[in-house]
């Protein structure tokens, strides 16, 4: 016998004893754990408790490859205090605890994304089957916005897993995939999606006699360590240590988390969690919070296509140069079910860069991320090439060629030949103004600028850059192109640097400045990771190249000379030693001869010192350091925005954190400006334009913000 009830959120079928609750947010392309939603559940639960006919209930979703996206941030708006916060979630708290002391079997059928508060409620939960499909991801990813889990996930998963798998996972907030879930014992069954049913409502039924035995999957070594207090107290020890060393101090969520299961495993559950609410309404008000809140706003905004309706389909994409970049873009786009023609200049660099992509694709095989049979589908849907054959039907061409004016003009007029009326040529450049590249089209209006970041596959932005010419259906197509390749999308307007390569320039000068007043490589690089960047200037050189920054010095100098800027020309000085950093194994770190591999301890190459004066150097204090390296950037963010190459604060925020490491615990150029008031950001640029000249002079509108008393985000 099946009857059904529905409510707004929760849609109920009674099949053979059991409430299959399946949850499906109307509206919504995913499920979010909001207060209409745990209002619904405070109903469900009532009735399972009072309903004899009920053996137990399976929780399962109506949404494609989503159980729960995590707790709907939303409600942050409207809670301003720690008290507030920490009542949220204690109000989860409540809830969860009910579905842990139902007397009936409450069952999690994941299919899809569950993270964060959808996580916990499976905890909360007496059994869960995880589907077998590689968009099934799990996690507790909290951390990530300067949080730790608010609903019990600091006490249940360690006492699932395991304090150590626990700890790994929410500390880095990264995802726990079907195969690790078996593996720790998060999941009693792992199987097809489309057993997930049967399965769940098979094991309700072997519940309400008995119940579930969840084996103990640790090893024999994390058993002994975590078994006793001693043992705790190195683990949690060495975990601190091991996250100061990692995070610089600067995030205040990774030890708020290691205190929260400690604590609770000195207290017990229901004292840990108490205290975890009241943690994370401390944490939930910290500025670095604050901040990371609303990058995750900024970033999700950023997934909407603001000219939705005039983009067209893309099928077919083709990318010119098999290089890293080129193989990496066609990786992305083949991960996504495009077509991807790779062309290169002979038949061996194009094989070469498909066999990188298999590479890459094997070892998310070796991974359980994909299956061979998906691998094999996407590795077909690769065509290396050397000639413009088939491109009438291409619809899309992603150039990404060395940074040379005229040889991207010369293959702008051979794809406008080869292509239809309809293909959309797109630079890869990370410099040159796209409608230089565009002077010599017969078709002015499809050419963009996508700008990608390396490594391609990890790097979450992508820049794309419009012309005055550029047809909007053409911006409107490749932002489509880019939502869907997985990336966060920001779109500027055309310009010598566009916005990141634009605001990274100033920054990597002023290193060489310093570099040449005498400071040493380790204290720059040292200096900037803990100011919050993810590597230092120097070693970023590396990673970029010498030589592509000798370029790019070379596109932007005359701006920054026109405004009395000093640059530096060292750059190309030391590529024409060849000096081009990794690539070639001679830069300013020592990498194994030939190999690009960095040793195991990373050593200064002082030999490039006598480029800087010689080998004697000097201590700067850090902050010095630190203030003019990023001043330098945020001032030209600035400018970036005063000159309309930047549409909005937030696309700036976004640029310069997922494309530059700009700290996202600071919210990004803009949100700093509006944390630390634009007056003392004008007092300390004056100060360094009095010490150190006029490329230190404040940016027209930061002191029209400081006069107005206007912010930049107005929220």
């Amino acid at each position: 016998m099946t009857t059904e009830a529905k409510t707004n959120i929760l849609h109920t079928e009674i099949i053979d004893g059991v409430a299959v609750v399946t949850l499906d947010t109307p509206d919504e392309k995913v499920n979010k754990l909001n207060e209409e939603l745990i209002e619904e559940f405070s109903e469900l639960l009532d009735r399972l408790e009072s309903d004899d006919s009920l053996n137990g209930a399976l929780l399962v979703s109506g949404k494609d490859e989503n159980f729960i996206a995590g707790a709907d941030i939303e409600m942050f708006k409207t809670r301003d205090t720690a008290e507030e916060m920490a009542k949220l979630s204690w109000t989860g708290h409540e809830i969860l605890l009910r579905v842990e002391k139902c007397k009936k079997p409450i069952v999690a059928g994941i299919h899809g994304s569950c993270m964060g508060g959808g996580t916990e409620l499976a905890l909360a939960c007496h059994y869960r089957i995880v589907s077998d499909h590689n968009a099934t991801k799990i996690g507790l990813p909290e951390v990530k916005l300067g949080l730790l889990p608010g609903m019990g996930g600091t006490q249940r998963l360690p006492r699932l897993i395991g304090i150590q798998k626990a700890l790994t996972y929410m500390l880095t907030g990264k995802n726990m995939y079907s195969y690790q879930a078996r593996k720790t014992g998060f999941a009693d069954e792992v199987i097809h999606q489309h057993a997930i049913r049967d399965a769940g409502i098979k094991a309700v039924k072997k519940l309400r006699d008995k119940k579930a035995d969840h084996p103990d999957k640790r090893s024999f070594a994390e058993k002994a360590l975590e078994s006793n207090p001693i043992g705790r107290s190195i683990l949690f020890n060495q975990a601190l240590k091991r996250t100061m060393k990692e995070t610089r101090g600067n995030y205040p969520a990774p030890p708020k988390i290691i205190e929260s299961v400690k604590y609770g495993f000195k207290n017990g559950l229901d004292a840990g969690l108490k205290n975890e609410s009241l943690l994370f309404g401390e944490l939930a008000v910290t500025p670095e919070s604050r901040a990371l809140v609303n990058l995750f706003f900024g970033m999700n905004a950023a997934k909407k296509n603001p000219l939705d309706d005039k983009k067209r389909e893309v099928k077919r994409i083709a990318v010119l140069g098999a290089g890293l970049m080129g193989s990496g873009i066609a990786e992305v786009s083949a991960e996504e079910g495009y077509h991807v023609w790779l062309k290169d200049q002979t038949m061996e660099n194009a094989m070469e860069g498909e066999a990188e992509i298999e590479k890459n694709l094997e070892k998310k095989v070796s991974k359980r991320i994909l299956s061979s049979f998906e691998k094999d589908e996407k590795m077909s849907l690769i065509h290396p090439t050397t000639t413009y054959n088939g491109f009438e039907n291409i619809d899309l061409v992603i150039e990404a060629v060395f940074e040379d004016l005229d040889l991207k003009q010369k293959i702008v007029n051979e794809v406008e030949s080869a292509g239809s009326e309809n293909t959309i040529f797109a630079s890869n450049t990370s410099s040159l103004p796209i409608s230089d590249i565009a002077a010599k089209s017969e078709r002015p209006e499809q050419i963009i600028g996508m700008h990608y970041f390396s490594p391609v596959q990890k790097m979450p932005l992508l820049e794309i850059i419009k012309t005055d010419k550029t047809a909007d259906w053409v911006t409107a197509t490749a932002f489509e192109v880019g939502l869907k390749q997985g990336k966060t999308v920001i779109v500027v307007n055309d310009g010598p640097g566009f916005y990141t390569t634009r605001i990274l320039a100033p920054f990597m000068n002023e290193a060489l400045l310093l570099l040449e007043e005498g400071a040493s490589i380790e204290q720059l690089d040292s200096a900037m990771k803990d100011f919050g960047f993810p590597v230092g200037p120097v070693a970023l050189f590396d990673e970029v190249g010498i030589d592509v920054g000798a370029h790019v010095a070379d596109t932007l100098s005359d701006i920054f000379e026109e405004r009395g800027a000093k640059t530096s020309k060292k750059a190309a000085e030391l590529v024409d030693k060849g000096y081009k950093g990794r690539k070639n194994g001679k830069g300013f770190y020592v990498y194994e001869s030939g190999s690009g591999d960095k040793k195991k301890k990373k050593e200064v190459n002082t030999e490039i010192y006598s480029f800087f004066g010689g080998s004697d150097r000097r201590s700067f204090p850090e902050n010095e350091i630190q203030k003019r390296l990023t001043l330098m950037m945020v001032n030209e963010a600035v400018y970036c925005l005063q000159e309309n190459i930047l549409q909005s604060a937030t696309d700036g925020d976004l640029g310069a954190i997922l494309g530059l490491g700009f700290p996202p615990f600071l919210g990004g150029p803009f949100r700093y400006i509006d944390h630390e008031g634009p007056d003392k950001i004008i007092e300390w640029m004056s100060t360094l334009q009095n010490d150190h000249g006029d490329r230190f002079k404040p940016a027209g509108l930061l002191i029209d913000k400081n006069k107005s008393g206007r912010r930049f985000h107005p929220e």
